[in-house]
């Protein structure tokens, strides 16, 4: 079958054509004999040993991987590893892959990775390949053999078959390379949000008083005085949650007051994007659910438990029973109040306040006990908007790798014939 591609490089105009995987590249794993006990797992070593689980968006992260002796590196010369690698996971998390590159000792595999070898070089090239098997086209063609059910393990009975487009070989270097630039500003703004976050996670740590202590290590030079411990039920006017409509999923309607459910709350925002409504009626007979600007929301059953953020919305809103409002009474910040909800010293009284200590969730009364160190509210004040700048720039970054990924989704969609 012959095909062009909707986006190219204006200097090419052959047609492509589609081979089976199995015509252009082997695939071998380590086979079941040759499996590895936990015990043989070294912590150092002159072998590596890649798994799965060591694959970050596709590279290898070298500093997870263990190591193995010679006598196992040698078992298996068609699952030695090099760079130009290319690898494919067929257990746990499927279909994740791998393009192996600043390598620098002899490696092999764990069992549950599959290692692609092309055949002729001169045919294909080793990063066009990885970016067209790392694109969706792979796991959609897997999920369409997945009939009557989920495949669990990646068979190469199933690969040998995946259909793959190819053009020219200078076309396919030219791919290649265009979209591992993109992947390089994808790997460049996930480290700077990294970083980011980094540096907030050790800010909390220094601006806010260890345990035992009335002043933090880090502090802005106009304050020194003492700070003083407070519960949050002494500094509040309202800690409950909402509840869900009579009705549950019926009651949403597709435009009306936003209620604000647990999935709504996380790194440290509110966001609205994927927001449920209720009508007027509905949220009149809810007034107790009712969020203003300015209140902590804090996440108190399931999996989000003990996640936060400030509301700073305008317009009305209400939250379900799995969100709990914390509104501060006057001269205490909300954003002061939710940093210390997010610091260690807040997760770990949350941790220590969950009924029977497993994850079942909070009650208004735990959370009224939470004692956290105040400064005056200039100074907390201060404090908020140091770390909503911060915040801020999180978002930035965050927006602008979220960009770059959807403009990668884009281009593997029209580049690929």
């Amino acid at each position: 079958m012959n095909s062009k591609p909707k986006l190219r490089f204006h200097e090419f105009i052959d047609d492509w054509e589609q081979r089976k995987l199995s015509e252009i590249a082997t695939m071998h794993a380590r086979i079941g004999w040759q499996n590895l006990r936990t015990s043989e797992f070294l912590d150092q070593g002159d072998y590596m040993l890649i798994t799965g689980t060591d694959f970050d968006d596709g590279r290898i992260n070298y500093s997870t991987c263990h190591y193995v002796e010679k006598e196992r590196y040698d078992q298996d010369p068609h699952i030695q590893i090099h760079n130009g690698s290319i690898l494919i996971t067929k257990d746990g998390t499927l279909g994740k892959v791998a393009y192996v590159q600043g390598l620098e000792m002899p490696a092999t595999l764990n069992a549950g990775v599959f290692n692609v070898e092309i055949k002729d070089e001169n045919y294909v090239d080793g990063k066009y390949l990885f970016q067209y098997l790392k694109a969706p086209f792979l796991m959609d063609y897997v999920g369409q053999k997945a009939t009557g059910g989920t495949i669990k393990h990646l068979n190469q009975n199933i690969l040998v078959d995946f259909p793959v487009v190819l053009p020219e070989k200078s076309e396919q270097e030219k791919i290649g390379q265009y979209l591992e630039g993109i992947d390089n500003l994808i790997t460049l703004h996930q480290r700077k949000l990294d970083n980011i976050k980094e540096y907030k996670a050790g800010m909390l740590q220094k601006m806010f008083p260890k345990e035992g202590e009335d002043i933090p290590e880090v502090r802005f030079p106009e304050f020194t005085y003492a700070w003083e411990q407070r519960k949050l039920s002494d500094i509040t006017s309202k800690i409950g949650s909402g509840k869900t409509p009579l009705g549950g999923k019926e009651a949403y309607v597709d435009d009306g007051i936003c209620l604000i459910r647990s999935q709504n709350v996380y790194d440290d925002k509110v966001d609205l994007s994927d927001v449920v409504y209720i009508d007027e009626e509905i949220d009149n007979s809810m007034s107790n659910s009712r969020v203003i600007a300015g209140d902590v929301l804090l996440n108190i059953t399931g999996a989000s438990i003990g996640r936060s953020a400030v509301y700073t919305e305008i317009k009305s809103a209400n939250v379900n029973q799995h969100v709990c409002i914390i509104r501060p009474v006057e001269g205490f910040e909300s954003k002061y109040i939710q940093l210390n909800l997010a610091s260690n010293n807040g997760k770990k009284q949350i941790d220590a306040s969950q009924a029977g200590g497993g994850r079942e969730g909070l009650n208004f009364q735990q959370i009224g006990k939470m004692e956290f160190m105040f400064p005056k509210i200039e100074e907390q004040k201060k404090i908020g908007a140091f770390f909503s700048n911060i915040d801020n720039l999180i978002i930035l970054h965050q927006r602008k790798l979220d960009e770059l990924k959807e403009y990668k989704q884009g281009l593997l969609q029209q580049m690929f014939a």
